[in-house]
């Protein structure tokens, strides 16, 4: 295995070659990386997470146990992958008939966050600081910075990218913890500059 500065891999693991894994990223017990996997910086990949070929994780992402990513799936920065939940590449697969590398993308935007046991079904993106609730199952785009639970998922609320729940009336927002102020838009919700 090539050598890679400021990079933990558990003895456990298995990083197969070449893929890429930036600095300060942790790999803990049980995991395999493929080949053709791209891993940013400063990324904690938690007990028994699976990254398939071709894979593209930004910088600063946290994936939390048993969380496998198959190949077609990005993750840009600073996406939140809660323990279990789960992607697919995938929409009608049979073993008779494998597609051969030919699967549905799914796009997760920066700083989105994906409760527990939430499942992502291919084809879709999950918009930019989007809150996906434990268990929710998405089966349609999410705007961003929406908040989504149930199966299906619905829209029940928007959220500030620090995190916390919004008050929309009048198509504006202000966050009660961290002050920032966002714009109703057609399709979503916008930061005002």
């Amino acid at each position: 295995m090539t050598e890679r500065r400021d990079v933990y891999i558990h003895p456990s693991s298995i990083v197969e070659e070449p893929c890429q894994i930036g600095p300060g990223t942790k790999i803990w017990h049980f995991c395999h990386v493929m080949s053709g996997a791209v891993i940013g910086g400063r990324c904690v990949l938690g007990q028994n997470t699976f990254v398939g070929k071709g894979v593209h994780i930004g910088a600063g992402v946290h994936i939390q146990n048993n969380v496998s990513i198959y190949e077609g799936v990005t993750l840009e920065d600073n996406v939140f992958c809660g323990p279990s939940c789960v992607f697919t590449n995938d929409i009608n697969p049979r073993t008779e008939f494998p597609k051969h590398g030919v699967y549905l993308p799914t796009l997760v935007k920066r700083g989105a966050s994906i409760g527990a046991n939430a499942t992502i079904l291919c084809g879709h993106t999950v918009g930019r600081y989007a809150f996906i609730g434990a268990g929710a199952v998405v089966t349609k785009d999410v705007p961003d910075y929406a908040l989504v639970v149930g199966m299906p998922a619905r829209r029940v609320g928007w959220m500030c990218a620090c995190g916390e729940r919004l008050r929309v009336a009048l198509d504006k927002a202000t966050c009660a913890a961290c002050g920032a102020t966002y714009t109703r838009t057609h399709d979503g919700l916008a930061p005002e500059a």
